[in-house]
């Protein structure tokens, strides 16, 4: 199986952010890393993490942090063609939201895992809770 993860559930596990959602999202990074499915995340999420996570982690430590994660998580290219699709698209109102639904469409996800699901009701891949993703695995 799939999937691509969505920023929120990213800065969830590198931030520890609330109980429930760092483990929900620790368990399916553990998925990835392990091999069971395959996870994905957008380019711009980690570009946007990077610079989310500079509170919380010195350069060094993020090098080696998203270092690690590109070993274990295939990062997907956000180029002019995901992004005229994103800037064409009519029925998304978040940008950043509909570039996230175009690189899970490219990388044929199954899923997008996401805190977020009602941002992706026009993705033609489908969002799930991290929580109900882990009850498919």
């Amino acid at each position: 199986m799939k999937i691509l993860i969505d920023t929120n559930v990213l800065i969830d596990f590198l931030t520890k952010r609330n109980p429930l959602f760092y483990q929900s999202a620790g368990n399916i990074i553990n998925s990835c890393f392990s091999g069971s499915i395959q996870g994905y995340i957008a380019a711009h999420t980690v570009m946007n993490s990077f610079y989310v996570l500079r509170k919380n982690y010195n350069l060094n430590q993020l090098k080696n942090i998203f270092s690690s994660l590109s070993r274990r998580i295939k990062i997907v290219s956000v180029d002019n063609n995901k992004i005229q699709n994103a800037l064409n698209d009519k029925f998304f109102t978040d940008f950043e939201d509909c570039l996230q639904a175009e690189c899970a469409l490219s990388c044929g996800a199954d899923y997008i895992v996401t805190r977020n699901i009602k941002d992706f009701v026009n993705s033609s891949v489908p969002a799930i809770l991290p929580e109900d993703f882990l009850k498919l695995i």
